[in-house]
């Protein structure tokens, strides 16, 4: 039984609408999300309340990336296989030349590995604050 059936139809939503991410220096993961990734600046403001900068950030104008600052955010883990949100994953059509471009740019990144479920190509890279992220051959 799952909760939907426990509490009648499960909720009506329509698509993931963004993924929001805490930098610990806000232009640093800005030039790389940017730089690095190819995603699209739509628009920053700079909160003073709260002495922290919000950007919105397009991977071909459809998917939505909330970059933040905040003063001293406190650490998480952030390996592939630590408790939560495991990583962000994108779509890719030759993992190996991602592979080799996001080295020629100095981006950690891990061995190319193979999804033993559905024999393609993937691999693990990391943000400026150690993020988990993923390429994955679609």
């Amino acid at each position: 039984m799952t909760v939907s059936d426990e509490a009648g139809a499960a909720l009506p939503l329509k698509r993931v609408h963004h993924i929001a991410i805490i930098a610990s220096d806000y232009e640093a993961s800005k030039r790389f999300y940017t730089s690095v990734l190819g995603c699209e600046l739509i628009t920053e403001v700079y909160r003073a309340e709260r002495d922290s900068w919000m950007g919105d950030l397009a991977l071909n104008g459809e998917y939505l990336i909330e970059l933040f600052s905040f003063p001293d955010p406190p650490a998480r883990a952030s390996g592939p296989e630590a408790l939560g949100l495991r990583h962000l994953a994108f779509a890719v059509d030759d993992v190996d030349a991602g592979h080799a471009r996001l080295v020629q740019l100095g981006v950690r990144v891990e061995d190319v590995r193979i999804d033993p479920h559905t024999s393609r190509k993937m691999l693990f890279f990391f943000d400026p604050d150690g993020l988990p992220l993923e390429l994955y051959e679609a």
